[in-house]
């Protein structure tokens, strides 16, 4: 499975434990950030890569991609479309996990338009029919939770993974508040505060409580789900 996120950070926050929880079954897991985080308040191109190299670990994620769609603005042309494509032909994900479809970043809107185009356009053998591979069209995309709330569509039960989500946040020194080092997070922004963190907890104690765990992250599907029996939705496979 493939998650996809504007910023580095992004898919930490919004679907981390879910990934870790994944990869801790088996599944191949990447994240393909879409920037560097180049025009954030704080922290170099490279730090951030290094941050996010970290927190991909943390996860136990298999891959790890970066590209250059612009940050503050980020670009939804013909050549970002054919750069994700060539992304999803070769890792040739069953499921990706996106950013959601409006945010308080800007950036996040634009980029749940740009992996929902580039998702259906990698299934076309038409579309960069020489230099991208097979086509591809990956079984299910889904949004991840990002700064403003939507009704979820589902919530996944991730209390055996969040610590690991935890870890995988404290990687961003940069960018995330860091108990005992208040210093290096000059000058303040919203996600520096330690405000922020307790939210996230927060959040996803709330998700969690909806279908009685502990922690859940929660996913907003653009169309309904195909079950194989209702039971599956009682039996804790899709609760």
């Amino acid at each position: 499975m493939l998650a996809i996120g504007a910023h580095p950070d992004d898919v930490e926050i919004g679907c981390g434990a879910t990934l870790a929880l994944l990869a801790s079954q088996g599944r191949s897991v990447g994240i393909l950030h879409l920037t560097a985080g180049e025009a954030g308040t704080r922290g170099t191109p490279e730090r951030r890569r290094e941050e996010a190299t970290a927190a991909a670990a943390a996860l136990g994620v298999s891959e790890l991609a970066f590209l250059d769609c612009g940050d503050g603005g980020l670009r939804q042309g013909r050549q970002e479309e054919d750069w994700v494509i060539e992304v999803l032909r070769s890792w040739r994900p069953e499921l990706v996990l996106g950013p959601p479809p409006r945010d308080r970043h800007p950036d996040h809107g634009r980029a749940h338009d740009l992996v929902r185009d580039a998702f259906f356009y990698a299934g076309l053998g038409k579309r960069l029919p020489d230099t991208a591979g097979s086509p591809h069209r990956s079984s299910a995309l889904f949004s991840y939770m990002g700064h403003d709330p939507l009704p979820p569509t589902f919530i996944v039960d991730v209390t055996s993974t969040w610590e690991q989500k935890r870890s995988a946040l404290q990687a961003y020194e940069s960018q995330l508040h860091q108990p005992g080092a208040e210093e290096l997070l000059t000058p303040a922004t919203k996600i520096s505060s330690p405000e922020f963190l307790l939210a996230l907890e927060g959040r996803d104690r709330h998700a969690g409580m909806l279908i009685g765990a502990t922690y859940g992250e929660s996913f907003v599907s653009a169309g309904p789900l195909s079950v194989t029996s209702p039971w599956h939705l009682v039996s804790g496979d899709l609760r």
